[in-house]
């Protein structure tokens, strides 16, 4: 069999497979022949007696469509549900990119008693291929969905013009919440350093990184410069 066509066997295996189980994927609109678009969202939803017939939704989203090598990329995974129930997430597992390292940064968003919605930081742990959140339990209704956001470094070496596509996502927790979702993925496109972004990979190559001032994609060039010689100066007299 050729390699084309034992991906298609193996997807099609996939889906039917979440099919049974009373989940279904959602990656883009209409079904072709050819690849895929770099999709930024994926959306799965799930009713079947595990969830007493409950429907529970999943999304994850690659919040920017193009991102530069070396900068930072952010992924949203939304867990909730549009009917009854409350059911507990506990864990959240994302899975990046191939070859991208430990997130920089993650938080999760959920609902408290007192307070409602707030967002928390939380430090993902490794777990196989991906990085996962965990808690006593986030409390999600039809209204509270519980959303992670989670950052990581885009490695340097890839190329301008590269999809990267995500993996999926894994969750755990009560009445029926655990799924373990391997095609719910986000894909982004590679892109171009802009003038900003290249004066600070200059200036992190120097010695002179996020501790002395990083300038974002709509910083001053200017800005950074004029910071940097006062640091000289004053190192001087």
């Amino acid at each position: 069999m050729s390699r084309p066509s034992m991906r298609q066997a193996v997807a099609t295996t996939a889906s039917l497979a979440l099919i049974a189980a009373g989940v279904t994927v959602g990656i883009g609109t209409g079904i072709s022949s050819a690849a895929p678009a770099c999709q930024q969202t994926s959306n799965a939803s799930k009713n079947n007696p595990s969830t007493v017939w409950i429907t529970h939704n999943y999304s994850k989203t690659v919040t920017e469509k193009e991102v530069a090598a070396g900068t930072e990329v952010t992924y949203k995974t939304v867990v909730g549900t549009t009917s009854i129930g409350n059911p507990y997430v506990n864990t959240i597992t994302d899975y990046p990119p191939a070859g991208f390292g430990a997130p920089v940064s993650a938080s999760v968003t959920a609902y408290h008693a007192i307070g409602g919605q707030k967002s928390e930081a939380v430090t993902p742990v490794a777990n196989g291929t991906g990085y996962s959140v965990r808690s006593t339990g986030w409390f999600v209704n039809s209204g509270n969905p519980v959303t992670l956001d989670i950052t990581y470094k885009v490695p340097a070496g890839v190329k301008v013009g590269d999809t990267m596509t995500s993996g999926g996502i894994g969750v755990a927790g009560t009445v029926g919440i655990e799924e373990w979702l391997p095609n719910l993925n986000s894909c982004f496109t590679v892109r171009a350093k802009n003038a900003g972004e290249s004066a600070t990979g200059s200036l992190d190559g120097a010695g002179l990184g996020s501790s002395d001032g990083q300038m974002s994609s709509t910083g001053s060039i200017s800005d950074v410069l004029g910071d940097t010689i006062s640091r000289i100066l004053e190192n001087g007299s």
